[in-house]
Formats: structure tokens, sequence, C-alpha cells
């Protein structure tokens, strides 16, 4: 129970997303999706699967700004944890972020210590300028919320730590 791949998401992988995902939401650790929105974000999605071909993690770069990105729905199947799967999905995401031009990677997450061993540190309120914040306050995307912080996604939030990566 070793071995596994990482590789680019495709749209046969949505539903198996999709599946990962739903026992953290039933957990109230992360927010659900709806199946719609996986399949208009497969593109931003990396995802590890075993030696049978099984999705047994995954994890999404989401680009926020020109040198921002943000990871989110990382997951690793129960019996996957400790086997290195969410350390090679990380990797895997911070080279996309690289090769699109970004410098910093957000996270919202209660996993710090996993994220701290990678680099990333907790972050307070004021990390962009305003200028860029008068911008990223028009998206309608809630992650672009959690990252800025803002009232209306506080109770999605509760508990989660702000972790940002910098990075050359």
């Amino acid at each position: 129970m070793t071995e596994f791949s990482v590789r680019p998401a495709r749209t046969a992988d949505v539903r198996a997303i999709q599946a990962l995902l739903e026992p953290w939401v039933q957990r109230r650790v992360l927010l659900g999706k709806d199946l719609v929105v996986l399949f208009e974000s497969v593109q931003q999605f990396t995802v590890a699967e075993d030696a049978d071909g099984n999705l047994i993690g995954c994890g999404a770069l989401h680009v926020m700004w020109d040198d921002l990105g943000e990871i989110r729905t990382l997951i690793v199947a129960d019996e996957w944890l400790h086997h290195g799967v969410g350390r090679a999905i990380v990797d895997r995401l911070e080279e996309n972020a690289r090769a699109l031009g970004l410098r910093r990677l957000f996270c919202l997450t209660f996993e710090v210590e996993f994220f701290s061993a990678r680099g990333f540190e907790v972050i307070g309120e004021q990390v962009v300028d305003p200028d860029v914040y008068s911008q990223l306050v028009r998206s309608p995307d809630e992650g672009v919320a959690e990252f800025l912080d803002l009232a209306h996604v506080k109770p999605n939030t509760l508990g989660n730590t702000r972790m940002l990566k910098t990075f050359d």
C-alpha cells in the first residue's frame, strides 16, 4: 500500500473527487461542492491514485491574483494518511503554481503542522496592499473571501488557520 502516482485530474475523476470530499463535508471539516462546480474546476485539480487506479487523494490550485494562489480541497483517503500522499499532491501543486508565475500560496486549514512543515506560515488579516484588496473583494469566490477574512464567511472558517507560503 505504498505505491501511488500523482497526475492532473480528468473529468472522469470528478465523481471520485466528490466521493473523497463527502466524508470531510459530513465531519464539517470541508465545505461541500456541487458536482457542477467540481467539473468547472477540474483543471485546477491534481489527484493521487493507487497502483490499481483508485483515487486516494486530491488537491486544487486556484489562482487568486497575479502572484497569489490558493491550495484548496486537499484530501487524502483515511487509509492513505501518513504515506506521503498529501505531501506529493502539495509538491505538484507548488510546481504548477511556479509554472503559472505565482510566488505566494494561501491555504485555510486545520492541518497547521502539515502545512508548517512545508514552509507555510500563519498570517494575519492584511496580506495584500489596499489596491489588490479592492479588486479581490469583488470576487464572488468564497475562497477569496476566506483569504480576505470577510465577515460573511466567518462561520465557515471557525477553527481554521489562515496560512501563506512565499517562494522564489
